[in-house]
């Protein structure tokens, strides 16, 4: 499955019946709920890299890349809309980048 396709069924579940989807459900809560569930897996994500278990920060960077996803929908952020800011930046140094954000 790509990116692409899981953030198509993300947005679909928009519409679902929170009793029949756990992404639905989490959509129904709201975009702060969506929000906290997001950092919450984040943070998994960073215990894991700092214990060097391969297998379980592979399985919570899938949680986080998932969450991030769910957030965006609940924002109406599409997939398309990060990948063309990447593309963006992609003309540019990090570090000329992150000084134009000031």
């Amino acid at each position: 499955m790509t990116l692409q396709e899981l953030f198509e069924t993300i947005e679909a579940r928009k519409s679902a019946d929170p009793a029949s989807s756990w992404t639905a459900q989490l959509l129904a809560k709201g975009p702060e709920k969506c929000a906290e569930k997001f950092g919450e897996e984040a943070i998994e994500a960073i215990i894991e890299a700092t214990k060097g278990d391969k297998a379980a920060l592979t399985s919570e960077a899938a949680d986080v890349i998932y969450h991030l996803l769910v957030m965006l929908a609940a924002r109406d952020v599409t997939l398309d809309a990060v990948l063309a800011e990447l593309a963006r930046r992609q003309s540019q140094s990090g570090i000329a980048e992150k000084a134009s954000r000031s």
